[in-house]
């Protein structure tokens, strides 16, 4: 299976899911997912795959339910909890950070299969969780003061779409800008840094059209509560 299609898939896949903790749990259930996916996205984006030719990185797919897990909150709670949101992502990746970066300490049994690799995985996570943390608190603040802003100039439900998605493209090339120039330069040649930056704002930005559907079924989900 090509690896488009099952980005494609992967897309579909959490943000059905991000729903799905929506309509289980109501509001807590997108602060949940809103921690949930910044770890997850911080550990996929140490991957690297072909899309359309192209180096990129994972993880942008579920870093981007987050910050439709943010408008949501929003659109129908307002911006104090999309706020309140924003810092539990960013407690919950600096706990994760930490608590990785001790269990590395520890030394291995002379049965164990793992430290390897977890060494592998995160000993890179303090810079990538530097350059995330960074570009996470400045852009997702970023996108919840924009979307107050475009939700007063656009009030209308017909502008669903402009809210969400203007919100969301402004503040993931301020997040991919931030993030790239900590995590990865210096890791990789300039012409792949480049691409991947590249690459990484063309996913994350079709990742933010992808989404529209999914506000709009967010839009009537508890719409009493």
């Amino acid at each position: 299976m090509p690896n488009e299609l099952i980005w494609f898939l992967f897309a579909m896949l959490n943000f059905s899911l991000l729903l799905f903790f929506y309509r289980m749990f109501g509001k807590m259930g997108l602060f949940v997912w809103i921690g949930l996916a910044t770890v997850i996205a911080n550990i996929q984006v140490l991957k690297t795959v072909e899309l359309f030719g192209l180096t990129a990185t994972l993880g942008n797919i579920i870093y981007g339910t987050a910050y439709l897990g943010t408008d949501i909150l929003n659109e129908k709670y307002g911006k104090k909890d999309a706020k309140r949101a924003v810092w539990m992502g960013f407690s919950t990746l600096i706990a994760m950070t930490v608590m990785m970066q001790i269990s590395l300490v520890f030394n291995p049994g002379p049965d164990d299969i793992a430290h390897e690799s977890l060494e592998t995985i995160f000993g890179m996570i303090p810079r990538v969780a530097a350059g995330s943390l960074a570009a996470y608190a400045m852009s997702q603040y970023f996108d919840v003061l924009i979307y107050d802003k475009l939700r007063k100039l656009f009030p209308a439900d017909k502008f669903l779409w402009v809210r969400n998605n203007g919100s969301t493209m402004l503040s993931q090339l301020l997040d991919t800008a931030v993030f790239c120039s900590i995590a990865f330069l210096g890791q990789f040649p300039m012409t792949v840094w480049f691409e991947i930056f590249i690459t990484t704002y063309v996913i994350k930005f079709i990742v933010a059209l992808i989404d529209t559907p999914f506000m709009y079924i967010a839009k009537y989900i508890h719409q009493s509560k």
